[in-house]
């Protein structure tokens, strides 16, 4: 099942694709937000479905929004694929390694990103996101793990390298919080209709293209990743976790860092297309 949140900022509504037309559920649930996962909302919508009973609606010309609202938290990890730990000259980890975005930090797929006042090395990373469907605690195998995902999502985890290297006293988050730096979108995968292990990843800069990979090169799976983190987080429905991005980003020195008036896209197999401009 797919599904997305449409409207301007802050007053998305929420949509269903079926057979290739999109229909409104907000009469079942107003966002898809952390209490989607959890009172039966998704059994709603199948059967509101079946029944015709939803209202069909246009998408064209219309905004589409991050798929989520309101997690409680954004987990990303760091150094995830083989081929970016090599071109950034590092080890790889024996563990996931994780930092934090600010849930505010949260954007829809084609807005408008602000370049950060101070902000030198603003770079592009085309990610996997996965969301948590139930709550995750102390989860016995990554087995297990499987059974706690919602979904899936295109992450963009921007970051601004000046503030994440040089002005973070030793860690990411400084330089990866700045407003507008998690678009995500356009869609939502139920973790039913989506097998993450092979799933292509790509981006563009100015039309140029920059990453091209697949989740394939992952270090630790999605199945690890969520066991992993449940052993020291606990993880709610709805929270976002980025998967890590692949070789091809600015901060291996082979390509210029963003600046105002920079597009890029990024696009991952069955999860949709995103394009944002960056601005001063």
């Amino acid at each position: 099942m797919k599904l997305a949140q449409i409207g301007p900022r802050g007053a998305e509504r929420p949509i269903v694709e079926h057979q290739g037309r999109w229909f409104g559920f907000e009469s079942i649930r107003p966002q898809i937000d952390p209490g989607f996962w959890g009172d039966g909302t998704m059994t709603r919508i199948r059967e509101a479905l079946d029944r015709s009973a939803l209202p069909e609606v246009s998408v064209e010309g219309q905004r589409f929004g991050a798929p989520i609202t309101r997690p409680s938290a954004i987990i990303c990890l760091g150094h995830n694929y083989h081929a970016h730990v090599a071109e950034s000259a590092g080890v790889e980890p024996t563990a996931p390694i994780i930092f934090l975005k600010t849930p505010n930090t949260l954007g829809g797929p084609d807005d408008d990103v602000p370049i950060p006042r101070g902000g030198e090395k603003t770079d592009w990373e085309v990610e996997l996101g996965v969301v948590i469907g139930q709550r995750a605690s102390y989860l016995a195998s990554p087995a297990e793990a499987l059974g706690h995902i919602g979904g899936f999502v295109a992450v963009d985890d921007l970051s601004e390298r000046r503030f994440q290297f040089e002005l973070s006293g030793g860690q990411f988050s400084k330089g990866k919080a700045c407003a507008g730096f998690c678009p995500t979108g356009p869609y939502l995968v139920t973790a039913d209709s989506l097998d993450p292990g092979d799933l292509r990843l790509r981006s563009w800069v100015n039309g140029q293209p920059r990453q091209d990979s697949t989740t394939a090169d992952m270090i630790f799976d999605v199945a690890t990743i969520v066991h992993d983190l449940s052993q020291y987080l606990v993880l709610e429905p709805g929270d976002l976790i980025s998967t890590g991005s692949p070789q091809g980003v600015a901060s291996s020195g082979r390509f210029p860092f963003l600046t105002a008036g920079d597009v890029v896209e990024v696009e991952i197999d069955q999860l949709g297309h995103q394009r944002h401009r960056f601005i001063a």
